[in-house]
């Protein structure tokens, strides 16, 4: 059974795991290689994960990981985009995990931490259109999907759609 924590500078590789495993799996057939590495390379790079996880503030709560015996097994976080409104950045896990709950405790840690620490009554995520990973876990936990966006990277070539999603506290 995982336990979720917030994460020490001893959690940053397996973060950089996770986050890594879990974005190819999730978007290998979807978009290029070339696409997917530069992502990784800027968001999922254990420097930049290190930072996160030594410097959290309101608009970055820091990461949370799922540890099973030490070792992470999922990790997330998020943080606030305005004075009422959450917004979840990044949550991933092993992609031989799935299905366990994790993502699910995952979630619930970072949410707690935007209603409890952060004031927070209203929470957003974009997911990527198409992920059939991300899209049915947020709208079986009441996202509302609300409008589409360019994402982050998105060249012309790509045309890679964020749809965002939105639900009440």
């Amino acid at each position: 059974m995982a336990v979720i924590q917030k994460a020490q500078p001893e959690h940053v590789k397996g973060i950089a795991r996770v986050c890594t495993e879990g974005y190819w799996a999730t978007y290998s057939e979807m978009y290029s290689a070339d696409y997917i590495a530069a992502v990784i390379e800027e968001f999922y790079n254990e420097q930049r994960i290190l930072e996160e996880v030594e410097n959290s503030s309101r608009e970055w709560g820091g990461y949370f990981v799922a540890l099973e015996n030490s070792e992470v097994v999922g990790a997330g976080g998020g943080g606030m985009i305005s004075g009422k409104e959450g917004e979840i950045f990044v949550l991933y896990l092993d992609p031989r995990r799935l299905g366990e709950g994790i993502g699910t405790k995952l979630l619930e840690a970072i949410t707690r931490q935007q209603k409890e620490e952060f004031g927070a009554q209203e929470q957003w995520v974009s997911v990527a259109k198409g992920n059939e990973k991300g899209i049915p876990f947020y709208e079986a936990r009441e996202f509302i999907s609300c409008s589409e966006l360019s994402a982050t990277h998105s060249s012309t070539e790509e045309k890679i759609v964020s749809v965002r999603y939105w639900r009440k506290l």
